[in-house]
This record gives structure tokens, sequence and C-alpha cells, in this order.
């Protein structure tokens, strides 16, 4: 039986293509469900206020960055979304006079415009959000070296051997609106991926790369992160892959209820419970990982009864 086309855009997949039955049976769980679906591989956590939200958030980086040294050089990958924890990162850092010589940080993602990653000056930087909500926050002489910071922002095969070189403890991320971590995209709904989206284990191979973005994302990014101003945002973008996020030991995603809905944050969750991987909803493929955390913070949560505004 053919799949539906998307209701949101047509010429690509997204989460809107899968079973009706799946899509209705997430929008019934509650909040007490959601933790019926930790598993073995698959933790998930909850936070009542968003203070002890983004401090445990932050404490990933601390805990990370706690074991690095010069013979076991070691880092955490960070999202652009959320934000919050970076400025918070920055005063434990400084608190505990916590050198970083051997720690070490990935960018997840950046923008690409004409072909190349935009410069730290961009107003959409993601690099130049973490430098100047985090790591320039840092007193001096407890920096990190820059070779230690790693974005994808020119040498992408550098980027991806580097996971290589240093063990990632810890891969951080939201959940985007198309159900994305990083820039991880469902594909357009072209060519040998008309009738199909990519299987799973096809989807991933895919490493560090430049890619579009779909619809739901370029809008998504306007509203959080552009006051709506969609022509500001590019449709390209360079991001972490799945090749990168396996060598990661654990994979922590945050909802704050600020990047996804109360609907997503239960249809990720319920996939990857059930094991069920669908490329059209990329997060799901984070069922076949050995080690996913995702962590709600509790009010956001919410319902997905009908409700008028």
């Amino acid at each position: 039986m053919a799949r539906p086309l998307s209701k949101v855009a047509p010429d690509w997949w997204d989460y809107t293509t899968l079973d009706p039955q799946l899509l209705a049976d997430a929008a019934k769980l509650t909040a007490d469900d959601l933790a019926q679906l930790a598993r073995p591989g698959f933790k998930v956590a909850f936070y009542d206020t968003l203070e002890d939200f983004y401090v445990a958030e932050a404490l990933e980086y601390i805990e990370a960055w706690r074991g690095a040294t010069a013979d076991n050089p070691v880092g955490i990958c960070g999202p652009i979304g959320p934000t919050e924890q970076l400025p918070l990162v920055a005063r434990i850092v400084n608190a505990l006079d916590l050198k970083l010589q051997h720690a070490h940080f990935w960018g997840m993602d950046e923008w690409v415009q004409d072909g190349k990653p935009v410069a730290v000056d961009h107003p959409l930087s993601f690099a130049k959000a973490d430098l100047e909500m985090c790591f320039k926050r840092i007193r001096p002489e407890l920096r990190m070296p820059e070779g230690n910071l790693h974005f994808p922002t020119g040498d992408l095969a550098g980027y991806t051997k580097s996971y290589d070189a240093v063990k990632c403890l810890v891969m951080q991320g939201g959940q985007g609106e198309v159900k994305h971590w990083a820039f991880n995209d469902p594909p357009r709904r072209t060519g040998a991926y008309k009738d199909a989206p990519p299987a799973p284990g096809e989807y991933r191979k895919l490493s560090a790369r430049v890619t579009d973005l779909h619809p739901m994302t370029i809008i998504q990014n306007a509203r959080t992160s552009g006051g709506g101003q969609v022509a500001l945002v590019p449709t390209q973008a360079a991001t972490v892959g799945p090749v990168e996020t396996w060598k990661a030991q654990r994979v922590s995603i945050w909802h704050a209820g600020m990047h996804d809905n109360p609907f997503g944050m239960r249809l990720t969750a319920l996939m990857i419970s059930k094991r069920i991987a669908d490329a059209s909803c990329p997060m799901s493929l984070l069922a076949d990982h050995p080690n996913v955390q995702f962590n709600y913070y509790r009010p956001a949560i919410g319902s997905c009864a009908a409700e008028m505004h």
C-alpha cells in the first residue's frame, strides 16, 4: 500500500507519511505513559522546573570534561537549540576552576549559504552562539585550546575523523518540528526515494555533510531564532551525521517544549521505545543506538487534545 503524501510538503518525506494508527497512538500518551516507554538502552527523565532542566543539561558538559586527561582526551557534542544551558556551562567551569586543556567540544551543525558555511559574524551562526554564550565567557586560563573546538565549517572529513581521535562521551541535542537531531532531516521524495524513504540502515551511513533542509525546519528556525524572518534562514546546513552519532557513547535529547510540540515529543519516544525506525522521522533511528536518554521539562509535555486559540 502506497504511503500517503506529506500534509506539509508533498515533495518531501516527513512524519505525516507514517501509519495513521501510530500517529493516533502517540497522541494518546500521557506523561506517565512516557515514563513507561523506558527500556534497556532508552532512558526517560523528567524535570519539574526549567532551572533544574537546564542545570542538568549544563552538568553533562562538566561531567564529560572532568574526565579529560592528556592520555584520555574526551568531549561532548552540543546543540544550538536549546541554548539556555550554555552560559550555565561557563559559569560552572569558572566556579570549579575546571581546566579544559584536554577537553573537547563538537558543534553539531552550521548554516551553509552559497555553498559555504556562514561566517561567525552571521546573525544566525551556531559557532558564534557557542563562542559568545559559552566559550568566551570561560576565564582565559581555563579555556580549551582552539584546536579542541570542532565545528562543521570546513573540512567535513576531518570533522568526522576527530570522532575517532577523541572519545565523544555525550552527544546532546534538541528535537526539531520535523523530528530531527542536528539537521538530520528527512529527504526529498524523489528518485530512489519516490515511493519510500531510505531504509534505516542506508540513512545511518550518512556522515557529516551539507544537506538540504526540510521546509518545516526552515520555518521553525525563522520562528525560534529570526523573529519569523523566513528569508533570513538558509536552505542548507552542514550537520553531524548518524555515523558520528553512533560513535558517541550516549545520545542525550532535551525536550524543553520550545523546538517541538507535545505531539512530537510523544511520537519519537514511542518509536524509539518500540524500535520503530523510519527515516521519514529521523529521530526514530535512535531506536538502534545502544544508549539514548530523553529529558523532558514536565510542564511542556502538555496534551494533544484539541484546543482553540
